[in-house]
């Protein structure tokens, strides 16, 4: 079997949905790559309870000040590790349960060097994803997630401090493969962070330079306006 590391960035992720991911990572990946993002709380001693995880640290936080750096960082320490393919997830998100039985196929096919998921936007709760605006995942569709290591292809990303894309912008243009598996994004589900994530989301974005500006609004739309489909 070919071998997958996946590959995260983390920040205080303890009493969140870190334990989840890392646990169903570990199903099918060979090893995990984490680089800690100067925590506060205990997600370093969490992340290094998984056998599969090798633990980077940071000692001062660069997410908000220079997100393209930690990921040229954290794609060095991943590339390291020598992977034949590398997935990159974020601490709030899940690949459904049947990736287990999914993913040995997708890294033995041979046709595509990169996969491509549709991501599911939780909302007030795991039961429900948005579907309005953006946030629909057909209209959004697909990303690629999951990559073939390639030596040869330059490992650079754009020089932006805030979205800059988790993997280097070469393998974001190769052509991939669109697989039906669904990514699970629990970043909306607790009704408690929705506000303080749209605070952080226009401060780090004020000229609504990666954004629109009605995506950013949508966030604080009532529950009436906001349109759910169930999680199947």
């Amino acid at each position: 079997m070919p071998k997958l590391t996946a590959m995260m960035i983390v920040r205080n992720e303890a009493d969140r949905y870190l334990e989840r991911c890392l646990k169903s990572l570990s199903v099918y990946a060979d090893e995990i790559v984490i680089l800690d993002d100067a925590s506060t709380d205990a997600t370093p001693e969490l992340c290094a309870s998984f056998p599969a995880v090798k633990l980077y640290r940071r000692e001062t936080s660069l997410f908000l000040i220079d997100e393209s750096r930690l990921r040229r960082e954290l794609w060095d320490y991943t590339v390291a590790t020598n992977p034949e393919w590398i997935l990159a997830l974020d601490a709030d998100e899940l690949l459904e349960e049947r990736a287990a039985r999914e993913i040995p196929y997708l890294l033995r096919q041979d046709l595509f060097t990169a996969v491509g998921f549709r991501l599911f936007d939780c909302w007030g709760g795991e039961e429900y994803y948005r579907v309005d605006g953006l946030w629909s995942p057909w209209l959004r569709g697909f990303s690629i997630y999951l990559v073939k290591y390639q030596p040869n292809l330059p490992a650079a990303w754009p020089e932006q401090a805030f979205h800059c894309g988790r993997l280097p912008l070469a393998y974001r243009r190769l052509p991939y493969l669109e697989s039906d598996l669904r990514i699970k994004h629990l970043g909306w589900a607790n009704p408690a962070e929705i506000r303080w994530k749209y605070k952080r989301a226009v401060g780090r974005d004020p000229t609504f330079k990666y954004q629109p500006r009605e995506h950013y609004e949508s966030i604080l739309w009532p529950p009436e306006k906001i349109q759910l489909e169930k999680w199947r």
